[in-house]
């Protein structure tokens, strides 16, 4: 009875080898396994996940340059990239200045300054007025170059003159800027609306005088006489219109530096696109080299005074 029992018909009773024959054996055998090798991979996929997901938890957030935005370390960056452009393009037009100066010929050639002033103009125009739609760090980096050429002749030219004054204005440059970030830096000086309007009005003044004077001085205007027209003559004390006025101008350059400042901080704290880190070392680089002409100008103006 036992051996017609239906029950032993079942496969865990049978010889192994009959297992196969038996209808579904193997189908079922195929099916367990591969259900136990899907819930293990599965397993492990979950866990490699819930791993996963606790590391990017564990990691620190991301900066502001994983997620495209404006930093100071990444404007400090590309503002010394500038500067060092402009550093090479000033040592071409040094050389370029100088190279036909003899003592048969004891003339620094004008050409470089003349192409650099003017080309850094009009570059600068177009990055200005163009920046809106689209910032173009190539722009910017031939403005550098330009400007570089610029600064280098007529370093030149004043050096050939005034033997000393290029060290004393890159001195007086670095004092005035280095003083100016560390006042910002300390929150001793801010931009303000009231401020900067006023430097508005006497940036727009300036000009005004600037383009008069030069009208003058090739016009040959008598008033006008001297080697910076009306900056050469003699104000109150004795003291060259040129000296009392650049003082003035310096101090504008200064409160431009405060602005330069203000727009790099208001952009890191704003989240501003990492392309504007360009324009804020653009407009830095600006500011430098007219505060540098205009201190240039100045110790010029006093030395040839004596």
């Amino acid at each position: 009875m036992a051996l017609n029992n239906p029950a032993f018909n079942n496969p865990a009773f049978q010889d192994p080898k009959a297992v196969q024959t038996y209808p579904g054996g193997a189908q079922a055998a195929n099916l367990g396994a591969q259900t136990q090798y899907s819930t293990a991979q599965h397993t492990a996929t979950d866990a490699a996940a819930q791993a996963q997901l606790e590391g990017m938890y564990a990691a620190p957030a991301a900066g502001a340059v994983e997620t495209g935005r404006m930093s100071y370390e990444d404007t400090i960056w590309k503002t010394v990239g500038l500067f060092a452009i402009l550093l090479v393009g000033a040592v071409a037009g040094w050389i370029w200045t100088m190279a036909g100066v003899t003592a048969a010929n004891p003339n620094p050639n004008l050409l470089p300054w003349m192409i650099g002033a003017l080309g850094a103009f009009v570059l600068s125009m177009v990055v200005i007025f163009t920046s809106r739609k689209k910032i173009r760090p190539g722009l910017i980096f031939a403005y550098a170059a330009l400007e570089g050429l610029f600064i280098g002749g007529i370093s030149a030219f004043f050096e050939f003159i005034w033997p000393g004054i290029v060290v004393q204005a890159t001195l007086a440059t670095l004092a005035v800027v280095g003083v100016t970030l560390a006042l910002f830096a300390s929150g001793k000086i801010r931009a303000s609306k009231r401020a900067t309007k006023v430097f508005l009005i006497a940036m727009l003044g300036y000009l005004l005088f600037s383009l008069v004077n030069i009208g003058l001085m090739i016009f040959n205007v008598p008033i006008a006489g001297g080697p910076f027209g009306m900056l050469s003559q003699e104000g109150p004390l004795g003291i060259p219109w040129g000296v009392l006025i650049g003082v003035l101008v310096v101090i504008m350059a200064a409160y431009s530096l405060v602005l330069d400042f203000d727009n790099i901080q208001q952009g890191v704290r704003n989240g501003a696109p990492r392309q504007f880190g360009w324009l804020a070392g653009f407009g830095l680089m600006v500011t430098v080299v007219w505060l540098y002409v205009e201190i240039l100008r100045i110790l010029a103006i006093a030395r040839g005074n004596n």
